[in-house]
């Protein structure tokens, strides 16, 4: 019986997690309970509420195993080699208020379960080779304050549900290949400080809405393929210190409004727009096919 005690000892010793130097018993860790393994290190599925990861060299894929964190309210990936598409159960991650996959190399398309996204407050896709169109579920995201989808091949149109995201001070869609009219919605956007819409392929007029973002500083819609004139409510914009309608075919008179908006040296070049120019910018207007004027 005494030759038990020590054979006893040891069994009592692995039980309790004390020797396992082979790592040969798997036991649940009871404070943290079940976790995930992502990038080779283990993460709480409970108390994990912030993934910091960015430039920190990752490749390949992103897991679809994060989708499990569902206690998540930051996921930063940025500045990575991250390649494939984003995995449909990022949808999962309902508690996300910060959301950072750009300066990647990620594939494929904004899948609609960004929309199950509510409480997200900062969307940054931006710098990857992302592809097809913004989904209209994006509109559910009410809580935004900043999207970024610049430097990517999106495709189709704006969609008008972006007009409810009235708590966005940041959009930027540029530069891709988007197609169509810049949505009369926008001009629900009155947070908006800065809009970036250049280096698209939109048609179209410049909607007069537009003179409802009395907050903006930067408003960039230059190259893209815009007709029309300019709307006299531009001069509502009065914080403006950045505007660019350069490198469209806007054509008409300029409206003397313009001289209200607060950018002095606005990019007017190369467009149709015809003379008399208004005092105030005509130092400015730079390269114009007056072919069509009278």
């Amino acid at each position: 019986m005494k030759k038990l005690y020590p054979l006893l000892s040891v069994l009592f010793l692995i039980y309790w997690g004390c020797l396992d130097p082979l790592n040969i018993f798997d036991f649940n860790d009871e404070e943290t309970g079940p976790s995930v393994n992502l990038w080779g290190v283990d993460y709480s599925i409970e108390n994990t509420t912030e993934l910091d990861l960015g430039g920190q060299g990752l490749t390949g894929s992103i897991p679809s195993e994060i989708g499990n964190l569902t206690n998540l309210t930051l996921l930063d990936l940025r500045n990575n080699q991250l390649t494939g598409s984003i995995p449909s159960q990022i949808g999962n991650l309902t508690n996300l208020t910060h959301l950072y996959l750009r300066s990647n190399q990620l594939t494929g398309s904004i899948l609609s379960q960004i929309g199950n996204l509510t409480n997200l407050t900062h969307l940054y896709l931006r710098s990857n080779q992302l592809t097809g169109s913004i989904p209209p579920e994006i509109g559910y995201l009410t809580n935004l304050t900043e999207l970024y989808l610049g430097s990517n091949q999106l495709t189709g149109s704006i969609p008008m549900e972006i007009g409810n995201l009235t708590n966005l001070i940041g959009l930027n869609l540029s530069p891709n290949q988007l197609t169509g009219e810049i949505p009369s919605e926008i001009g629900n956007l009155t947070n908006l400080e800065y809009l970036y819409l250049y280096d698209n392929q939109l048609t179209g007029s410049i909607p007069s809405e537009i003179g409802n973002l009395t907050n903006l500083t930067i408003l960039s819609l230059s190259s893209n393929q815009l007709t029309g004139s300019i709307p006299p409510e531009i001069g509502y914009l009065t914080n403006l210190i950045y505007l660019d309608l350069g490198y469209n075919q806007l054509s008409g008179v300029i409206p003397d409004e313009i001289c209200n908006q607060g950018d002095s040296s606005p990019g007017l070049s190369n467009n149709q727009l015809c003379p008399p120019y208004p005092s105030c910018i005509e130092d400015y207007v730079g390269n114009q096919d007056t072919s069509g004027c009278d």
